[in-house]
């Protein structure tokens, strides 16, 4: 595929070779030190970094069909997709892009690659920045049926609707009407079920899949207001009927008040009555640990908390940003007050 109007900084799109040596390298060149080869006939510049996920996107999408376009992780991550980073769960593994082919073998299978040839609507195929991507319910359908576990599943509708790329419903219209009878299309409602589009890290959902395991299902960053309308406190899970709030803490913290910051939010939580347990990023590969404080959480809380010292009722100057249909309303400006943690780096 030719993608000379992609348009996007910091990527190089693959070239092939040019004999005059002005849109490529000349045959000599590119057998030297001073170009990469990505596929058959295609180069970049050698200083060109492969290991990022929009260069190996392009890399990729150079050998799709006239028809084809990126889909899963990489679509989602070319849209704008925080936290689809191309890694697998342990942050380093690199996962292969996928592409949509249609029901045409025209690309071979090879490392690096993750190839469908299921059948791609045209309608479903987008352009951006010159790209050709599938559409987000789409690309965020074939992560959840690839997904290698439920947990995996949740945590790609999550982040998708972090990002505001798709929300719950959109996803599950996509499913009703594109993949029934599709393979693994049983597992997309399923991840919906356990799904919210409130959760903002993928450790949050971790946290959350584990908590409702064995307690009530937690409320994922609720803000916490004093009865005069002050806001006190937006945990990362909150169980109001039994007064138990939840963290996930993934830094070691030493210095820069940080740790003051987290006495603190502790105390605060005990003057409203209220139970703290925290995960920690050791928690992760082991999850009964945390699963003991909760449940000692749980039994500290039970039948002393004080309702009257918060509320859940959101002040007439509180703007909600709950759901991605929400989001989605705000103004640019309302965008940069109230969703900050959108366009911080993970």
């Amino acid at each position: 595929m030719k993608l000379s109007g992609l348009v996007r900084d910091g990527v190089v799109v693959p070239v092939p070779v040019d004999p005059s040596g002005r849109s490529g390298p000349t045959r000599r060149q590119a057998a030297g030190e001073e170009w990469r080869r990505t596929s058959k006939g295609r180069y970049v510049p050698a200083y060109v970094d492969p290991a990022l996920p929009a260069q190996r996107i392009v890399e990729a999408a150079v050998l799709l069909p006239g028809h084809g376009a990126v889909t899963g992780w990489a679509g989602l991550h070319w849209a704008g997709g925080r936290w689809f980073d191309g890694l697998g769960p342990d942050g380093r593994t690199a996962l292969p892009v996928p592409l949509a082919l249609g029901r045409n073998r025209v690309v071979r299978p090879r490392p690096g690659l993750a190839l469908s040839e299921e059948w791609l609507d045209p309608a479903e195929v987008v352009r951006i920045d010159g790209l050709p991507a599938t559409a987000h319910a789409r690309s965020v359908c074939f992560e959840v049926r690839r997904a290698r576990s439920l947990a995996q599943a949740v945590t790609a509708v999550d982040m998708a609707a972090f990002s505001d790329l798709a929300s719950i419903e959109e996803i599950r219209r996509h499913a009703q009407r594109h993949l029934q009878g599709r393979p693994h299309v049983s597992r997309i409602a399923r991840a919906l079920d356990l799904a919210d589009e409130n959760a903002w890290s993928p450790r949050e959902v971790s946290m959350r899949l584990a908590w409702s395991r064995e307690h009530p299902r937690p409320l994922c960053n609720v803000p916490i207001f004093a009865p005069d309308g002050s806001h006190l406190l937006t945990p990362d899970l909150f169980d109001p009927d039994h007064g138990v709030i939840g963290e996930y803490d993934g830094l070691v913290h030493v210095g820069n008040g940080r740790l003051v910051r987290d006495l603190e939010r502790e105390e605060l939580a005990r003057d409203l009555g209220l139970e703290l347990v925290t995960m920690v990023a050791a928690d992760n590969t082991d999850q009964r640990a945390f699963l003991s404080r909760l449940a000692a959480a749980y039994r500290r809380a039970d039948g002393r908390r004080s309702r009257g010292s918060w509320t859940l009722d959101q002040p007439g100057w509180w703007i909600d940003t709950s759901t991605v249909e929400r989001r989605r309303a705000l103004s640019e400006a309302q965008r940069a007050r109230w969703l900050p943690r959108q366009v911080a780096r993970p």
